[in-house]
């Protein structure tokens, strides 16, 4: 048996933080098997399923890397399939017209809401408290249709929809692949409708119908579904076709132990692109929400995909810890190829400015020394800011003060030493700077604050002999000369 995994979001929003770890759960799964990961959008529900967030989850899983091995299915492309599964249930027997209406459905429910009211009075005797609450039960428990072993409908034209005809008896058992054995009586399903009244179908029926015919072996998903799975098992079976193996994943909760909000970082997913996570680090902190392998922390994509299984998820809720994320997010940016870094850094560069070609090429340059500078790729364009204000710089309140009369003074007599260089590098330039130190009598704390005010206007940046080298001989002279002229001013 080949392995087929899926993903089955429903584009009525974003794809939030819980489902890109279950696609990349699904995707893992798949792939450490040999098998197919495939992505079928759910798309039904005409009224809150949009196109925008259809183009979302797909910009979403392209951005995580979380290629399905086949084009996505849309759901509502195949209405007309589910349809012609229902009734070839109808034709089986094991599902059903029923022309039970929802108003009457309703009144149904209405009444058994009374009754449970009712038995709350006060003055009740015991009898008739238990009398009120067994008929509401009764009128709230799971609903077995009066059609459901068959019967003349009420006139030739009355509109139905049909229903499973669910199982009778005994315990309905599930071994979960997370969850281990889940049980329920088969009282507790009812006969679910498959087919609306016009013809088009239920979630459960195109769930089931698509897993099926796209040869899906193991369903992973929320435990949001669990009960779900027994409600779509009696499906397969009514069909006879092989049911699927199900895991069910705990949900992720806040860092409180809350449930998840957007005030712990519950976010579409390519929010988190657009805030500087890199993809790979976005994955690989996905990957320990939930599960684990010992006291591995991060894990390539490759060593995810050898190492995952469903017998190191967890059974508890996982929690979000966005100081995590920026550590994993962190280490990503650590080991990314600088080509490949820089080509992720330069939207949020130009986000910070123009970026001329001058500037990009001082930046490249730094990069490799810099890439410690940010956990986000926003904080590490932040980083490079020295490196690309034009001349004259504007200088901070501190680097105001380092340029006092004897800074310029100091910076005066160091400019025609540094002009002497050949060739401009870091090493030529911190002997430079450490034999003028020593032959005029000053110390580098003497020195650096004037020259590091010239050369930054007060940004923050590393070891002033890489920065200059950085910058390279005509902006370090440059800077170092406006300031000079200006003190001279």
């Amino acid at each position: 048996m080949r392995v087929v995994t899926r993903f089955a979001p429903s584009p009525t929003g974003m794809l939030h933080i819980g489902g890109a770890r279950t696609a990349l759960f699904n995707y893992l799964f798949a792939k450490r098997h040999g098998g197919r990961f495939l992505l079928r959008i759910e798309d039904t529900d005409h009224e809150r399923s949009t196109p925008e967030a259809t183009a979302a989850i797909l910009d979403a899983m392209n951005w995580l890397g979380l290629t399905p091995d086949e084009p996505p299915v849309m759901q509502s492309e195949r209405m007309g399939r589910h349809a012609a599964v229902a009734h070839e249930m109808v034709a089986r027997g094991t599902a059903f017209r029923c022309y039970v209406s929802a108003e009457e459905l309703q009144a149904r429910r209405d009444l058994g809401e009374e009754k449970r009211v009712a038995a709350r009075q006060e003055g009740l005797g015991e009898s008739e408290r238990s009398a009120l609450l067994a008929e509401a039960g009764a009128l709230l428990a799971p609903f077995r249709s009066p059609w459901r072993d068959g019967g003349a409908p009420p006139s030739a034209d009355a509109p139905y929809v049909v229903r499973l005809r669910a199982p009778d008896g005994g315990d309905r058992v599930v071994e979960d692949g997370v969850q281990g054995t889940v049980k329920v009586h088969a009282a507790e399903i009812d006969d679910l409708v498959l087919l609306r009244t016009d013809n088009t179908p239920t979630y459960m029926l195109a769930v089931v119908v698509d897993d099926h015919d796209m040869n899906v072996t193991h369903v992973i998903r929320g435990d949001d579904h669990l009960r779900n799975t027994f409600r779509q098992i009696p499906i397969y079976e009514a069909m006879g076709w092989d049911v699927p193996r199900f895991s069910h994943l705990p949900m992720i909760h806040g860092n409180d132990g809350g449930k998840l909000s957007k005030r712990h970082g519950a976010l579409s997913t390519t929010v988190y692109r657009d805030l500087g996570y890199l993809p790979e680090g976005m994955k690989a902190y996905l990957l320990r929400l939930g599960w684990s392998h010992g006291d591995q922390e991060i894990f390539t994509e490759d060593e995810a995909i050898r190492l995952f299984g469903l017998d190191g998820i967890n059974k508890s809720p996982a929690r979000l810890d966005l100081e995590k994320l920026g550590t994993v997010n962190a280490h990503f940016i650590r080991e990314a190829g600088n080509d490949h870094l820089f080509d992720l850094l330069t939207p949020f560069l130009r986000a910070e400015g123009d970026l001329d070609a001058a500037a990009a090429s001082r930046i490249r340059k730094a990069l490799p020394h810099m890439k410690d500078r940010g956990t986000t790729l926003v904080e590490l364009a932040a980083a490079f800011r020295f490196l690309r204000v034009v001349r004259p710089l504007e200088l901070a309140r501190n680097a105001k003060k380092s340029l006092s009369e004897e800074g310029i003074d100091r910076l005066r007599k160091l400019s025609p030493e540094l002009r002497k260089l050949a060739p401009w590098t870091t090493a030529s330039i911190s002997e430079t700077i450490t034999t003028y130190c020593t032959a005029a009598g000053l110390s580098m704390g003497q020195i650096g604050p004037p020259l590091r005010a010239a050369l930054t206007g007060g940004l923050p940046a590393p070891d002033l002999a890489p920065v200059m080298d950085w910058l390279g001989r005509e902006e370090t002279l440059g800077r170092i000369d406006d300031q000079i002229q200006t003190g001279a001013g």
